[in-house]
């Protein structure tokens, strides 16, 4: 499998087509799935125990076989396990004596490193963590979003590093090494970063919606404005990401990072007239705020919770 291509000094075996098999047909599995196959590598078999898993396979990858799992893993030359975490463990010793020793194993979880694979790798196989850090919703930019994506890659020896690593960079995606001991917190960030980012713009949302007459007001054509607590805060909320990843702390605005405490006060009332459980968010982010920005002192009383 070896080519004239090399990673780190390291023969890289990616170039090289393989058959690959996907244990199971969710999300991320049949995403990394339709990548590989953008890039010449034959998706041969997946597992999809769900009467969705399966339509999702026949629709994205139509190719592939449906196969119970022992079976997608006896033939795989790369063997994606892209499994809840929960059941990783569990999989991995049940299909361990079933995989080929020449195989590349790979898993798709965010927490969890390469030691969960060592049933496999004293088997022979190359082991490695592959986390595509991007969030999938079962639609077609799924796929495309791995592009622009990285890839933390945890492996037992230079060896799984180089073959996580160029089938990364493969997809068009950036590996990025993640230490083994670091795999709960470089997950833990991520999941802050964004699973949270989606719940405060739901909540914003929620909370717009209300302000804004209950969604009543009209476009310029006399309907309703559908959407349009979405369109007031998506320009906001984009300009305030991209000045985060650009400048960090620096880039907070609005009444915590001025310590402004009436203003302050007063969102936290009207907020909590709407969905106390909002407040308390608003409370405990505008506390987080406060912190950075060296205004805390001035604002703690008016952060505390409410009794």
């Amino acid at each position: 499998m070896t080519t004239a291509h090399e990673f780190g000094g390291i023969p890289n075996p990616a170039p090289a087509r393989l058959s690959v098999g996907i244990v199971s047909a969710g999300r991320v599995g049949t995403a990394l799935g339709e990548a590989l196959e953008r890039v010449g590598h034959i998706v041969s078999a997946v597992s999809a125990p769900s009467s969705t898993s399966r339509a999702r396979a026949a629709r994205r990858l139509p190719e592939a076989a449906i196969r119970e799992p022992a079976a997608v893993a006896a033939h795989a030359e790369l063997l994606i396990l892209a499994v809840p975490d929960t059941v990783l463990a569990q999989c991995v010793e049940g299909l361990a004596p079933l995989v080929n020793p020449s195989a590349i194993v790979l898993h798709t979880s965010g927490a969890t490193g390469v030691g969960v694979l060592a049933p496999l790798s004293v088997r022979g196989c190359t082991t490695v963590a592959f986390h595509p850090a991007m969030t999938f919703v079962d639609a077609p930019e799924d796929t495309d979003r791995l592009r622009s994506a990285c890839v933390g890659v945890t492996a037992v020896d230079e060896v799984g590093y180089a073959v996580g690593q160029a089938l990364a960079i493969e997809l068009g995606a950036e590996p990025v090494r993640v230490r083994e001991d670091a795999r709960a917190l470089y997950h833990a960030a991520l999941s802050h970063g964004a699973n949270h980012l989606v719940a405060l713009i739901d909540d914003a949302v929620a909370a717009l919606t209300v302000a804004l007459d209950g969604g009543a007001h009209q476009d310029s054509v006399g309907g309703p404005a559908a959407g349009l607590p979405e369109r007031v805060l998506g320009p906001l909320a984009r300009a305030a990401l991209e000045n985060a990843l650009r400048s960090g702390p620096a880039a907070l605005t609005g009444p915590a990072a001025r310590g402004d405490a009436d203003t302050v006060r007063r969102h936290r009332a009207a907020l909590d007239a709407v969905d106390p459980p909002i407040a308390a968010a608003y409370r405990a982010q505008s506390r987080r705020a406060a912190s950075q920005s060296g205004t805390l002192s001035i604002l703690d009383t008016v952060l505390k919770p409410q009794p």
